[in-house]
Parts: structure tokens; C-alpha cells; sequence
């Protein structure tokens, strides 16, 4: 009998603050600037997940404003398949970094670092697209 698998549920949050974006440098590998989010928890929801991750990330406490989109591409994550519901939030104050999150910072469309892991570089690319049409 074949092992079952399935796809992890993920989230990721886009989070405004005044000047930008959030985003984090990873601590662990995949290394490279990432925007916050991570697993959703068995018996969470994906808003609760989002949430709770940004602040382990960041230490904001984050208002989710809408949803951006699904991303489901199976080579989006080296380390398996996952699919990511990617939010958008707003938060006062400055994000600092904490839990595996090596460094935090506020980014816009125009002085975001080279080197961003997985698939957010897309995901940042649908997101300016929306909010500066």
C-alpha cells in the first residue's frame, strides 16, 4: 500500500506599516528575505495562522485586510509541497525580529533586497501590481 500525501497548508502576510512592507530574513534554510508566515497549526484556522505568525515573526500585532491569493505551484518550498494562502494586514509600530526570523525590515517596491526565498518575490510582484495600479 502506497504512503498518502498531501500538501502543507501555509500562510503568508503581507504586512503595511508606514514606509512599506514587512519582511524578514530567514534564520534557517531556505535563507534570504522572506515575507512573514509559516505552517497552520492542526485545528487552526488560516486567519488565526496568520496572525499568530506574524507576530512570532515580527512582534506585531496585525489587523488582516484582504486576501491577495492562493500559491500552490509544488516547487514554490525546496523542502516540500505546500500551498499558501497569502494575506494582507496592517500594523502600527516597527516589526523586530524573533522566532526563526533573523532580521526585519520595512521595504518598498523599489529597495526590496535581491535575495528573496521561495516563490514571494511573485507573490510581492501581484502584490504591487494591485496596490499601485
Amino acid at each position: 500500500m502506497s504512503e498518502h500525501k498531501n500538501p502543507f497548508p501555509t500562510v503568508d502576510i503581507i504586512i503595511e506599516v508606514e514606509g512599506g512592507i514587512v519582511l524578514i530574513e530567514r534564520k534557517n534554510p531556505p535563507h534570504g528575505w522572506a515575507i512573514p508566515g509559516g505552517f497552520v497549526d492542526y485545528g487552526e484556522t488560516v486567519e488565526a495562522a496568520a496572525v499568530r505568525e506574524a507576530r512570532e515573526e515580527t512582534g506585531l500585532v496585525v489587523q488582516l485586510t484582504g486576501l491577495l491569493g492562493v500559491y500552490s505551484d509544488p516547487s514554490r518550498d525546496p523542502r516540500s509541497h505546500t500551498i499558501s494562502t497569502v494575506f494582507i494586514a496592517s500594523a502600527a509600530g516597527r516589526p523586530v525580529a524573533d522566532d526563526d526570523a533573523a532580521n526585519a525590515g520595512v521595504f518598498t517596491e523599489d529597495t526590496l533586497p535581491g535575495d528573496i526565498a521561495f516563490d514571494h518575490r511573485e507573490i510581492l510582484e501581484d502584490y504591487f501590481k494591485i496596490r499601485d495600479p
